[in-house]
């Protein structure tokens, strides 16, 4: 009977993990690192370009880039699994991979909470419910500190950049709007007609900020060399000036509350 029990329990355990997706593929970089942060790389058989963290990832073929998915690769790869995002990836190849009869986690965050509750959903995917549970719950746990702590200080005005050739801004809708938000921080541009405004130097002085975030990967001496010239007619000194990791707070995973903090703890200290 307690062979016959055994056998039935192994039958068991072989079908659901035989559901459970064993050939990953990951078609943007902060699905590459939900894959590493569920534990799941071992069985991850590819990447797309910029898919950098965890340094493990570095070596993985790449099967998709601004260009597009590479088909032929995918096709040879046979996942179980491949995963997209909705907004990164052309419309046109996330259509044609399920045509194809390929299961597809699509990913799609509008705001940072949304990141914990995309862990869980994949989690459940991937067998890894337990872990998604915990990670998520310490996401949110983490923004809500985050919030709590700066709702009570003093706004700040901030002009917040991705790219200085064409000076890049950010509007209302714009994923690190809602992070400068975490910060009790105003953007400047919040009232542009579109998300990613290109805006002019003479704007930002109107606009006075009492904070400039460059988002980039430039280091301080490029970035600070760019803005010498106009501190003075922004009332401004160097000090004034943060440098953000756009990798930690612009990808949807879970580096981002330890970004945000990052920042929030900056600019309080300018206030």
């Amino acid at each position: 009977m307690k062979k016959t029990l055994s056998a039935l329990l192994y039958l068991f355990i072989s079908v659901a993990w035989a559901e459970v997706p064993q050939r990953i593929v990951s078609l943007a970089p902060h699905t590459t690192e939900l894959i590493y942060s569920l534990k799941a790389d071992d069985r991850l058989l590819a990447v797309s370009d910029y898919s950098d963290y965890p340094e493990a990832a570095k070596v993985l073929p790449r099967i998709a880039s601004y260009q597009g998915v590479n088909f032929e690769a995918l096709v040879k790869l046979q996942p179980d699994l491949v995963l997209v995002w909705q907004g990164g990836n052309k419309p046109q190849d996330i259509q044609r991979i399920r045509a194809l009869g390929y299961k597809l986690f699509i990913s799609s965050p509008q705001q940072p909470a949304d990141i914990a509750d995309e862990v869980e959903a994949l989690g459940e995917l991937l067998g890894q419910r337990t872990l998604a549970r915990k990670l998520a719950q310490q996401h949110r746990q983490a923004l809500q500190e985050i919030s709590e702590r700066y709702e009570q200080t003093t706004p700040l005005k901030v002009f917040y950049y991705m790219h200085p050739k064409p000076l890049m801004s950010i509007g209302s809708g714009a994923w690190a709007n809602h992070l400068l938000e975490l910060c009790n921080s105003t953007n400047i541009f919040a009232d542009a007609i579109n998300d990613y405004p290109e805006v002019t130097m003479e704007e930002v002085i109107k606009r006075q900020p009492q904070a400039i975030v460059a988002a980039q990967h430039q280091e301080m001496p490029q970035i600070k060399g760019f803005w010498q010239p106009w501190l003075p007619m922004l009332r401004l000194n160097k000090d004034d000036i943060i440098r953000v990791d756009p990798d930690r707070l612009h990808r949807f995973s879970l580096r981002l509350s330890d970004g945000a903090e990052a920042m929030c703890q900056h600019l309080h200290t300018l206030r």
